[in-house]
């Protein structure tokens, strides 16, 4: 089984029960890990950031781990896949009565068509939106953020979970060049994806491109660089295996317009509230005290409305004014909210 026959059946079994066949960046991920290739050797071979390398990666493994029913790895990625194709073989004809189209089998990327209403537009369900093309509005927050940020100061996106701050952040760092007045490297980590402080130190060393380093080393390593750190899920920074001093010290690192590092953080409470051990001295979280808060509310209703027409827009299916009207009251313009009810409805 090659990479290609293992894309097309992924892809095929992901049709057959409804679900989103394989983005083309998740097709990359399947091909580097066919080829036995590290997350940094796909990165690299797709100009693709090492961070999201590995995220997509161990996020692809989730999903095909969750439909398939089966431990998935990423060590283990080509011995499971080539189990379940066996299992089908041997239980039936690949292309029996109701499998895919022979033309969805051969394709290893599917583009939408208006003359394919089948290929449902309102995805990704969950996790963050990297895709340019696929991001939607928040056109009045991208500019204070990077107004804040202009003016020497760092951004704290808050809301709820899944209002698309995560999103909103990748955003952000796509749009560095273009928008900074002073160019500063764009950096971004999800701190879901590490495990404790030395991680952390180790994950910011190497998206930076310096050597694994701390404390003065890495004062002395960061002092010719400028870097956007763009921090998603900051509240693991209340788990065991943080404390306060990599607070404390990113706040040095980021305070004086010329600071090596400005911040841009994404949590889904205040700053001040999330790390509630700096009440213990009487002081704010050492974070909020660089940090301007940008709240990051839910779409409104001509929003939301705007996003649906938007998508429909790339297929032949329409939704009726009833459907449009109650998707947007259930969802209250919760964008993965309204995301996840609009795929349901299609």
């Amino acid at each position: 089984m090659d990479s290609k026959e293992a894309l097309q059946f992924i892809n095929r079994r992901l049709w057959e029960n409804s679900q989103p066949v394989l983005t083309e960046a998740e097709e990359a991920i399947v091909i580097g890990i066919w080829q036995d290739y590290l997350y940094k050797q796909i990165a690299a071979q797709n100009s693709f950031v090492y961070q999201y390398t590995r995220e997509l990666g161990a996020n692809l493994c989730k999903r095909l781990q969750s439909h398939f029913n089966l431990k998935i790895n990423k060590l283990n990625f080509k011995k499971q896949i080539e189990y379940l194709y066996g299992v089908e073989v041997q239980a039936q004809p690949i292309e029996s009565e109701g499998s895919a189209p022979t033309e969805i089998l051969q394709q290893t990327s599917i583009n939408l068509d208006s003359e394919n209403p089948t290929i449902n537009p309102f995805t990704p369900q969950q996790g963050r939106i990297d895709n340019p093309q696929d991001f939607f509005n928040r056109e009045r927050e991208i500019r204070q953020i990077f107004e804040v940020i202009n003016s020497g100061s760092s951004v704290a996106l808050i809301g709820a979970e899944g209002v698309g701050k995560s999103s909103l952040l990748s955003q952000i760092c796509q749009l560095a060049d273009t928008h900074l007045h002073s160019l500063r490297q764009p950096v971004f980590i999800d701190l879901n994806l590490v495990e404790d402080e030395d991680d952390f130190y180790g994950a910011l060393c190497d998206e930076i491109g310096i050597p694994e380093s701390k404390g003065a080393r890495l004062n002395r390593h960061l002092k010719s660089r400028q870097v956007l750190l763009a921090l998603d899920n900051v509240g693991k920074m209340t788990w065991d295996g943080f404390n306060r001093g990599v607070r404390d010290y990113l706040r040095g690192l980021a305070e004086g317009s010329q600071a090596p590092l400005k911040l841009v953080l994404a949590a889904n409470e205040s700053l001040d509230e999330l790390f509630n051990d700096s009440w213990d001295n009487g002081k704010t979280s050492p974070l909020a005290g660089v940090c301007q808060e940008e709240i990051i509310k839910p779409w409104d209703e001509s929003t939301a409305r705007d996003f649906i027409e938007a998508r429909l827009a790339m297929t032949s299916v329409r939704f009726t004014e009833a459907e449009i009207n109650r998707l947007v009251e259930e969802s209250g313009g919760h964008p993965r909210r309204l995301m996840q009810l609009c795929y349901r409805m299609y």
